[in-house]
């Protein structure tokens, strides 16, 4: 039976049929009015909830219990998989550790090498050769470095016997996985690489340091073309260096507390944490025994004095030790100081006490050290760094140090030109044509003079840039390389050229004898330039928030390649 509808008046009907639209009107106007504010509140919160289970994720990543069971999951998929040339067994980023990695497993009657070629349609093509842990084996397991994101990849396997013959090609496709971060997959190249940088660089990579956020942390490796090869996600703070031990194991920070050593395959096989007295900050090394020495600060310290001290990390134990506190050593210097400052590595802190701030520490054979200072401007030589520590010399304004007992322990300049502003990045070198006692210090000169603890000091005086800004048109920053002679108690510099003005932060790097790596980190810029400063190839990438802090180039030789 059809059922009926009530009777509704006609008078009815028609004021209805006149509040509704009225109404409507209303409702949207009110709804448009409160929409950009509440869909910016949702879209934040939803943003927040998203950073926060990523970040989770990756904390968990980081421990011992998660790579175990990402190792035995493996291992049980490998199992049920063919394994066969024919059909390989692969899956992406299986230890959680580089997103854009693929795991690769296979056998082979014949002994041979595996070289590789990733071809994205839009993209140059990437090849490699596989380190497979033996150079010639019938069990080939490795990792493929440098899947481009959300497109189809074909990936090209090349297998050659001993005599150089190729054996066999295999294709396959594999869709490449959703990064976790918003960094580009192809930088803005500023200057195009010249035949030389891309004959130097090769297949190495450009692993980025540092694009510090607010937001998720993570390291990056860019190849010569500025095209992203791997996206290794952090827990928080940086990646400061990539350091390889006799252990076959890579080295880096993954927090403040963090140390870790991943293998060939992307697997963490140790991860230690320092003890609840320190953070790390700027730079670590590993010593001769594969322990890391690394730059700190003592939380513990009741006059809350940040970023002076050095510490060792037992890679086999994981037992932290103390070695220098350069506020003992430089007692008389660091009384002079005005008490301010802040911990970039624990930027929650408040009353912090900056007086020295090193940013690098480079291990010398004998037993040695040299640390940059940035707060000073000076480059200090220290001896017996693990045992027990002196002062050998120091090299910069001996002004800054005026009224203290240390002037006595600068080198003398061999020539007449400026000292560093806030040096980074100083890194020792040596060859065979030098006498005993004599080598290189190569180092990133920001040419900014400041220092929130000496606020009566003049940096102008001595020749320095004191702009803030990184795009103030008259500052320029520098590439500069010294030659050292403790022999004679001199320095001198051998060579130097203009780069990008950073005021702080920034790296430089020796790729051979004519080619060097520059990161102007405040503005986003890293390039190739030969020994005039000519550039040879320059990328542009967008800073997550302030600076790049260090770019570094790793060929990776008997890690990801053979």
């Amino acid at each position: 039976m059809r059922a009926l509808k009530p009777h509704i008046p006609q008078g009815i009907i028609a004021r209805k049929n006149i509040v509704k639209p009225a109404a409507i009107v209303i409702a949207a106007a009110i709804v448009i009015a409160l929409t950009p504010l509440a869909g910016s509140k949702i879209s934040s919160a939803i943003e927040r909830n998203r950073l926060e289970r990523l970040s989770a994720k990756i904390t968990s990543i980081y421990t011992s219990d998660y790579q175990q069971t990402a190792d035995t999951k493996l291992a049980e998929q490998r199992e049920k998989s063919s394994t066969t040339l024919d059909e390989p067994f692969t899956t992406v980023n299986p230890y959680g550790t580089n997103t854009t990695s693929l795991y690769v497993y296979f056998t082979t009657d014949q002994a041979t090498s595996v070289s590789y070629t990733i071809h994205v349609e839009g993209y140059p093509d990437f090849s490699a050769t596989a380190n497979q842990d033996e150079r010639y084996s019938t069990e080939h397991e490795f990792t493929v470095l440098g899947l481009i994101p959300k497109k189809t990849n074909t990936i090209t396997f090349t297998l050659t016997d001993s005599g150089g013959n190729t054996v066999v090609t295999k294709q396959i496709k594999q869709k490449g996985p959703t990064l976790l971060g918003e960094e580009e997959v192809q930088l803005e190249q500023k200057t195009q690489p010249t035949a030389a940088a891309k004959q130097s660089v090769d297949n190495g990579l450009y692993a980025i340091l540092g694009n510090d956020s607010g937001n998720q942390d993570f390291m990056y490796y860019y190849d010569v073309n500025g095209v992203l090869r791997g996206e290794i996600p952090v827990k928080y703070y940086r990646s400061h260096r990539l350091v390889f031990g006799d252990d076959e194991l890579m080295w880096f920070s993954a927090s403040t507390h963090t140390m870790v050593g991943m293998n060939r395959l992307d697997k963490l096989e140790k991860i230690f944490d320092l003890d609840e007295r320190f953070i790390l900050h700027h730079d670590y090394a590993l010593d001769s025994d594969g322990n890391l020495v690394l730059l700190t600060t003592n939380l513990k310290r009741s006059d809350h004095a940040v970023q002076d001290q050095v510490a060792k990390l037992n890679t086999t134990t994981g037992k932290t030790t103390h070695l220098l506190d350069l506020g003992t050593m430089f007692a008389d210097y660091k009384k002079t100081t005005t008490h301010s400052g802040i911990d970039e590595s624990d930027t929650s802190a408040s009353d912090r006490w900056d007086w020295i701030h090193c940013n690098t520490i480079q291990l010398l054979d004998d037993g040695s050290t040299i640390l940059s200072a940035r707060e000073t401007s000076t480059i200090i030589k220290i001896a017996d760094i693990e045992g027990t520590p002196t002062l050998e010399y120091m090299i910069g304004e001996p002004s800054v140090w005026d009224g203290t007992q240390y002037q006595s322990s600068f080198l003398t300049k061999a020539a007449d030109f400026r000292d560093t502003g806030g040096q980074h990045s100083v890194t020792y070198s040596t060859d065979d044509s030098l006498e005993n006692g004599s080598y290189y210090l190569t180092l990133f000169d920001n040419s900014f003079g400041y220092a929130m603890t000496r606020p009566d000091y003049d940096w102008s005086k001595i020749g320095l840039s004191t702009a803030q800004n990184a795009k103030d048109a008259d500052s320029r920053s520098q590439l500069r390389k010294y030659l050292v002679d403790e022999e004679t108690g001199t320095y001198t510099e051998v060579n130097s050229f203009d780069v990008p003005y950073s005021p702080y932060v920034s790296s430089v790097q020796e790729i051979d004898d004519e080619l060097n790596l520059v990161d102007s980190g405040m503005q986003g810029l890293f390039g190739v330039y030969d020994a005039d400063g000519t550039l040879q190839a320059q990328y542009a990438m967008k800073l997550a928030t302030t600076y790049i802090y260090r770019v570094y180039l790793y060929d990776f030789q008997g890690f990801y390649f053979a």
